[in-house]
């Protein structure tokens, strides 16, 4: 009797389980999981939305790598993570140092600036584009101000991908603030009084105790940094559509325009797959290189 008591509380146990797990994988599956094998498939055809798919091999994968503005877009999007990755890890990561001191008032900051992640890209870009308008933004008028020239922000070719690296900063610092924030608070106060009684000072404790402890927070900053960096697309699609003179197209718009604009939904699905191999790529790299500093 025991025993059969006892298989029927697992069977209950691990039915109550599956119920509880099969809405998110459901989701899983009709969300993520076969449109990710859809994508894959549609990849090796000519399916263009209107005619029916065919098979076309390699095809799309060739012009791809052919295409001069999909290699444009490779570029851009190789300089936008050089730029956009190691200064969003290093602000948050600072400001959250400054906002963990025991000053009064500490608490009305870090509601501030969690604020941006409350925020809409979308609708945050609109706001950017506002400030950087050349003619009646409001950075050109602080730049005046102080007798700088004004700037043409994302009007210009040469300073168009340096303004979304801004934006994008901006938008993404409040959430790895958070994070690092909570991994700062989790740091015991004791290891610091006694740095202290050996005479270490801030700076020193910075690089020798705070670093090394929030080193596991800073490798998942940095993997979901670079993830995101290469899916930008909102703040380029609202402020400007690639432009000016391709200087920020990247991949994730040029997959857009392809597949809805210019309806080669099987071109689009090649490139898709080409950036997810490139993003895994640097990911295990990355990750690679984390394990080596860690040995």
């Amino acid at each position: 009797m025991d025993k059969r008591r006892i298989s029927k509380r697992k069977i209950y146990r691990n039915l109550t389980g599956w119920l509880f797990i099969t809405p998110a994988f459901l989701c899983f599956l009709v969300f993520l999981l076969i449109p990710a094998v859809m994508a894959v498939a549609m990849s090796f055809t000519s399916y263009n939305v209107f005619t029916p798919a065919k098979f076309i091999g390699l095809n799309n994968y060739i012009r791809a790598f052919q295409d001069t503005y999909f290699g444009i877009a490779m570029k851009n999007i190789c300089l936008y993570v050089l730029m956009f990755v190691p200064s969003v890890v290093v602000l948050s990561f600072l400001l959250a140092v400054l906002l963990n001191t025991k000053v009064r008032g500490v608490k009305v900051f870090r509601v501030l600036f969690y604020l941006p992640c409350l925020t809409s890209t979308v609708a945050s870009a609109i706001v950017w584009k506002w400030l950087m308008n050349p003619s009646s933004g409001l950075l050109n008028k602080m730049l005046a101000a102080v007798g700088a020239p004004p700037q043409t922000w994302l009007n210009n070719s040469q300073t168009a991908l340096g303004s979304i690296v801004i934006i994008c900063v901006w938008s993404t610092l409040a959430s790895n603030i958070m994070i690092y924030l909570a991994a700062l608070q989790n740091v015991p106060v004791s290891v610091y009084e006694s740095a202290r009684l050996d005479g270490a000072g801030w700076f020193r404790q910075l690089l020798h105790i705070t670093v090394p402890l929030v080193a596991p927070t800073t490798y998942f900053v940095l993997t979901m940094a670079l993830i995101g960096a290469f899916q930008v697309f909102d703040q380029i699609y609202v402020l400007t559509s690639g432009g000016p003179a391709h200087a920020t197209t990247v991949p994730m718009y040029m997959i857009y325009s392809n597949a809805f604009k210019e309806s080669q939904m099987g071109y689009a699905c090649a490139q898709s797959m080409i950036l997810f191999a490139l993003i895994l790529v640097v990911t295990l790299a990355q990750q690679k290189m984390n394990k080596e500093s860690l040995v």
